[in-house]
């Protein structure tokens, strides 16, 4: 059976550490974006150039509709999909908890717990025997984010959850669920919170005194999806340098 994977927010960062990991290692990549089609595409030919199979698919995974065309394509590309990762989300500029307004949280909780969901539940009605989920969560599940992101830590909590109750509800189908937590790592998503350079302030509280990177991120969710870890579900690694 071929190993076909969904990488949501798959064109930049974390996801697309994880894309290139993946379509190195045999796997034909579906590179899901939402907007940024430049990345996607770009990164697509590169994994292409280096022998790899991957094909773009632009697609709000919060979006019901649009998650259910997303696996239509990716099974008419490559097969059955067999592996997910689901790291799509959105995170704003860092605020104390007073000024989130309810449109901010209800859209943090839509682009990180509904799509998280959706994509999931998706991966399921397709597959009954075989497979393995990785969620993206995020070290801030763990602290609550204060006086930052508050709303963004309390989606990645509700992913957490998800991540416990779905593993324990499809284990005896043979499909494991895990999540990886990942701390401080050099990618864009800082800039989009308001602080490029957020990494580098706060490395001096990491006890490994560095930030992470996407690749280290991605060889964990690479371990957890793959046959290597076959006896390990419901499990959550943090990536965080030991913060």
């Amino acid at each position: 059976m071929n190993r076909v994977v969904i990488v949501t927010g798959g064109s930049r960062g974390i996801g697309a550490a994880t894309s290139k990991l993946l379509a190195s290692k045999g796997y034909l990549a579906c590179v899901n974006y939402r907007s940024d089609s430049n990345s996607a595409i770009s990164l697509v030919n590169e994994i292409i150039a280096l022998g790899g199979q991957a094909f773009p698919f632009q697609a709000d995974v919060s979006k019901e509709r649009e998650v259910v065309a997303l696996f239509d394509e990716t099974e008419r590309q490559f097969g059955q999909v067999t592996h997910l990762v689901n790291n799509a989300g959105c995170l704003f500029k860092q605020s104390s908890f007073i000024d989130i307004d309810v449109e901010r949280f209800n859209q943090v909780m839509q682009s990180n717990v509904t799509s998280c969901f959706l994509c999931s539940r998706e991966f399921l009605r397709r597959n009954q025997t075989y497979g393995s989920i990785v969620n993206v969560s995020s070290a801030a599940s763990r602290t609550g984010s204060p006086f930052e992101y508050i709303d963004y830590a309390a989606s990645k909590g509700a992913m957490d959850t998800l991540t416990k109750g779905l593993s324990l509800e499809v284990a005896e189908k043979g499909i494991r669920v895990n999540s990886v937590r990942p701390g401080f790592i050099h990618t864009e998503m800082h800039a989009d919170g308001g602080e490029p350079n957020r990494v580098e302030r706060l490395a001096p509280q990491i006890p490994l005194q560095r930030g992470g990177t996407p690749e280290e991120v991605a060889n964990t969710i690479t371990w957890l999806l793959s046959d290597d870890a076959s006896y390990v579900t419901g499990s959550f690694i943090d990536v965080a340098g030991g913060k």
